[in-house]
């Protein structure tokens, strides 16, 4: 969705209705998360993906339809044991997109979502998707406001405080309600599609590797951040557009840095000057990811030096260093592979394993959270 904001605000400002599909669940090997988006605007003008080719054209024909009428629909794509070229997902997985009709008439926050999103500030857009409530009404939640309306006040109130703290994880998914807002109950189903501003990679030690893996760190969606006290080498036509570079003291610059359970910190410095006060700094703060470059003897003399500073045996168990996981890699291209790899596989939980070794589903089943 937030790829094809520009594209869908051009044609809300201009008052143009269009249809707008987004997936709200999906199972097995589904080849899009929930909160990918597909819309359809004027002169039948596509843009973004729900299930990377294999339902595009049904889905193209249903927001048509629902462009015309304006009532939302759900529709729920699967694969199809009969004929595997047949609308459905060859991959064995299933999805459910909601397809609403948007204009500022039936929309009127919807502008003020597209406009937050592109200034980096968070929020949270709630939609029915099934039960008594009206299908496909909208509330847009952010930390300090409310816009729109579910149709009830307690429903309101009910997903306004649940938005809010999807919105503090960057979580995105369904919730279940009464026809009121009532807990534990199901009658109506919400989808929350929260809009947290892009995680963030901070990458210490301006050297040769920090430019692929601020590179790759860019393509995975992070806003990257590189960090040098040497003015020599933190100059920012050595780095791809788009990255900050800082020269600053490392450990100073994360002091007075935020950082949270989405934040990736690698450090590739591997200098005991800059890598002692840095670490001792990360690894008492939250992160996701902490990686530390290094042989093995430059790891272990690291670890007696910070174990020396006073960090305790938790603290030091989420240092990741050597950073990367083991694909022989050599060149700096080669090496922030194994980096974002390792990053990859502790977000998502993965083994790092071959896939050809493993069995089973390929991708975990998405949870919904608890009503």
């Amino acid at each position: 969705m937030r790829e094809i904001l520009p594209a869908l605000h051009r044609w809300y400002t201009a008052g143009t209705p269009f249809g707008l599909a987004t997936v709200v669940a999906v199972s097995r090997s589904a080849p899009r998360d929930p909160g990918a988006a597909m819309a359809v605007g004027p002169g039948d003008e596509v843009v973004g993906s729900v299930s990377g080719g294999c339902v595009e054209g049904a889905v193209f024909e249903l927001a048509q339809e629902v462009v015309e009428s304006g009532e939302a629909r759900l529709a729920t794509f699967g694969y199809s044991d009969e004929d595997a070229f047949a609308v459905g997902l060859t991959c064995g997985g299933e999805i459910t997109l909601l397809v609403r009709r948007v204009t500022p008439d039936e929309d009127p926050s919807f502008g003020a979502v597209a406009e937050s999103v592109a200034d980096g500030r968070p929020v949270t857009v709630a939609t029915v998707i099934g039960g008594p409530a009206p299908r496909g009404a909208t509330l847009a939640v952010w930390p300090d406001q409310v816009a729109g309306s579910l149709g009830a006040t307690g429903l309101d109130v009910a997903v306004t405080a649940d938005a809010r703290g999807e919105l503090a994880q960057g979580a995105t998914g369904q919730r279940h309600y009464g026809p009121n807002g009532e807990r534990r109950e199901d009658a109506v189903t919400v989808f929350l599609h929260s809009f947290a501003p892009p995680p963030r990679m901070l990458v210490f030690g301006a050297i040769d590797y920090a430019a692929a893996v601020a590179r790759i760190g860019d393509f995975l969606g992070y806003r990257v951040t590189v960090c040098d006290a040497r003015p020599v080498f933190a100059t920012p036509k050595r780095f791809p557009e788009g990255v900050e570079v800082v020269v600053d003291w490392p450990h100073r610059y994360l002091s007075a840095t935020t950082t949270d359970a989405r934040t990736v910190i690698c450090v590739l410095t591997h200098d005991p000057k800059f890598d002692v006060p840095l670490l001792e700094e990360a690894l008492r703060r939250p992160a996701a990811y902490i990686g530390a470059m290094g042989s093995r003897l430059t790891h272990d003399d690291r670890m007696r030096r910070l174990r020396n500073v006073g960090l305790d045996e938790r603290e030091l168990s989420r240092l990741r260093s050597p950073v990367g996981l083991d694909l022989g890699a050599r060149t700096p291209e080669e090496v922030a592979v194994s980096v974002a790899a390792e990053i990859v596989a502790l977000r998502w939980g993965g083994s790092g394993t071959p896939l050809t070794a493993t069995g089973g589903a390929i991708h975990p089943r998405h949870l919904e959270p608890e009503s």
